[in-house]
């Protein structure tokens, strides 16, 4: 005989995704405490890093374990081990490593960029498109600046030369 499976009421569904939530909140809080002590800004919402262990020559360079700034890699047994939740996906792991599409990270901004990289070429391809939209926003915003002084002069000239016209009849 099969048991007759309970149908879950509308208050279990609403449970659920309040202990999904906080869970969430507890593994955030978490996170939080354990990159705090290392004084590294977290920029990335949420990532995922892979080390592909049959192309990775840690055993001769651990270079990745070194220049990591929250110790979030680590040698295990005979292999590069991840400490998902010290992961901020800065990519400097990606960047000294010897061997290309060995380490792939993929990570999401705070404005829902994803950004996915796992060569020194990618990396600096995704810097320098960053690098430019920051510099066509300065330049924007200092052609706009420019602008605004430019019609302030102007109006500062003409109510001088008014003045001028204005001296020269009396």
């Amino acid at each position: 005989m099969s048991t007759p499976t309970k149908v879950p009421s509308i208050f279990d569904l609403m449970m659920e995704d309040e202990q999904t939530t906080s869970e969430e909140e507890e593994r955030q809080k978490r996170r939080r405490e354990l990159i705090e002590p290392t004084g590294v800004k977290e920029l990335f919402k949420e990532g995922k890093i892979s080390i592909n262990k049959f192309t990775c020559e840690g055993t001769q360079c651990k270079l990745c374990i070194k220049v990591c700034p929250t110790n979030a890699l680590y040698w295990g047994t005979g292999e590069i081990g991840i400490i998902e939740e010290l992961c901020v996906y800065c990519g400097a792991c990606v960047t000294i490593c010897m061997v290309d599409d060995c380490i792939k990270i993929e990570r999401t901004r705070k404005d829902g960029t994803v950004e996915k990289f796992s060569k020194l070429s990618d990396v600096v391809k995704l810097q320098e498109k960053k690098n430019t939209e920051k510099r066509w926003e300065r330049v924007k915003t200092n052609a706009i600046t420019l602008r605004h002084a430019y019609k302030e002069e102007d109006k500062t000239t003409q109510t001088r030369k008014r003045q001028r016209l204005l001296d020269y009849k009396i």
